[in-house]
């Protein structure tokens, strides 16, 4: 009670044990004195700010120390539903004293942004990862697979490793002329910027043949670069590699200023993410649409042959919806195909989940394999499931491989994986 104005605190008396007797049921339980202690404010004391010293010194690393443990990001990061991680997660490692540079949890976010769309402290860790990411490559603390698509990608320029001589090969049974800039080099509306995936690999090869077809048919004045087209290398670049970043900027956009065109349309999100963002930061600006961004407006000229029965589900890219904000063109392409009818997964839009392919997730699928109960792609394989689609719609190169792999691993062969490009040419009635 206040004595003379002034608040005393009470007097604590501990007893060894108590004895709480329960009004309902009347049992007894002892109670020792450590059980009251529980109650007592925890103060971390073995903590040291060297850590955040050591990441405040990485540009672009400095907002992890912002973070104030609300824990908003942790049930919104796709990697903690599937693992234990988060950035409220990597933030208290770094203040009980662990390495960031070295331990296992830097490779494992994919950059999806889904955190910082919801921490009120704007922690970002689409620019802390790639900052420690680097660091810890300059330390030697790199996963061997990142590693070796990284050396594939400074001796090929693509990474796979595949020979560069053969980007172009897929357009040979496309069913139409594919030009060809070096071979012919008059001006182009539209720069087709293929990128890796759907020039070698080939399921992305299907879908490239088919948005060539579209183009065709639709009447767009479009060429490709053929061999001497090099990845733009976000991905790379989100991975740790800045430095090879920098020098496929110098050498891509030396091959552009080659050509006359007017636009570059590109499948890749993460290209796309590049060309827009991290390319005039460099100092070489155009004129950049996703694929889906250059065939909504069009739709008016399509000429549908056939209908697709189904149900089907869209997949959001990262870097083409939260990174970038395009979510609706890839809707209008689903919704003007005859027969199909579009059912939205519960994680859409700002809110949709990752497919784990993204920051480098992409080849690091046997690393996280330690780390996470199962992939990001079969969770989100399950989910489509859930929600009675009989295809899952995608519109990025890395996940149809992704999801069809993950469709097998989860028993869920029934359900088909398809690019939108794929599913437009089908109603085209164009096939191969």
């Amino acid at each position: 009670m206040p004595i003379s104005g002034k608040k005393v605190d009470p007097t604590v008396v501990e007893k060894d044990v108590a004895t709480v007797r329960s009004t309902i049921s009347g049992r007894e339980v002892e109670l020792p004195a450590m059980w009251n202690r529980m109650f007592e404010p925890r103060v971390l004391t073995e903590t040291s700010a060297e850590g955040f010293e050591k990441l405040n010194a990485l540009p672009g690393a400095e907002s992890l120390e912002w973070c104030y443990g609300c824990g908003k990001c942790v049930p919104v990061c796709p990697v903690d539903l599937v693992g234990e991680y988060g950035p409220r997660k990597l933030h208290r490692k770094v203040q009980t004293g662990t390495d960031l540079l070295a331990d296992p949890g830097t490779w494992l976010c994919t950059t999806c942004a889904n955190c910082l769309r919801v921490c009120p402290k704007e922690v970002d860790m689409i620019q802390i990862m790639p900052a420690v990411r680097e660091a810890a490559i300059q330390e030697g603390n790199v996963p061997a697979e990142l590693q070796t698509v990284f050396e594939s990608t400074f001796r090929y320029g693509n990474a796979l490793g595949a020979n560069p001589r053969r980007r172009a090969a897929w357009t040979r049974d496309s069913g139409i002329h594919v030009r060809v800039l070096a071979d012919d080099p008059h001006p182009v509306d539209v720069l087709f910027y293929v990128e890796d995936y759907w020039s070698y690999h080939p399921r992305g090869q299907q879908a490239a043949k088919a948005f060539v077809r579209i183009m065709h048919s639709l009447g767009v004045d479009f060429a490709i670069l053929g061999a001497e087209e090099k990845t733009i290398g976000d991905s790379q670049r989100l991975a740790g590699e800045r430095g090879l970043f920098d020098s496929l900027v110098e050498q891509v956009s030396a091959t552009l200023e080659r050509y006359e065109f007017n636009r570059i349309v590109t499948p890749d999100p993460h290209a796309y993410n590049a060309l827009i963002k991290e390319y005039p930061k460099r100092g070489h600006t155009y004129d950049v649409l996703h694929y889906t961004q250059l065939l909504a407006p069009l739709i008016p000229k399509m000429h549908w042959s056939g209908t697709i029965e189904a149900k089907v589900t869209f997949h959001d890219p990262c870097y083409l919806g939260r990174h970038n904000g395009e979510y609706d063109a890839p809707r209008k392409l689903l919704q003007a195909i005859p027969g199909l009818e579009l059912v939205e997964m519960g994680r859409c839009k700002e809110t949709a989940y990752c497919c784990g392919g993204g920051g480098g997730g992409m080849w690091l699928d046997s690393f996280t394999r330690d780390y996470t109960s199962e992939r990001l792609s079969e969770r989100r394989v399950r989910e489509a499931v859930e929600y009675g689609a009989d295809i899952l719609a995608v519109c990025c190169p890395y996940e149809v491989s992704r999801f069809e792999d993950a469709a097998k691993s989860t028993g869920n062969e029934d359900l088909l994986v398809r690019d939108i490009a794929e599913l437009i040419d089908a109603a085209m009635g164009h096939g191969e």
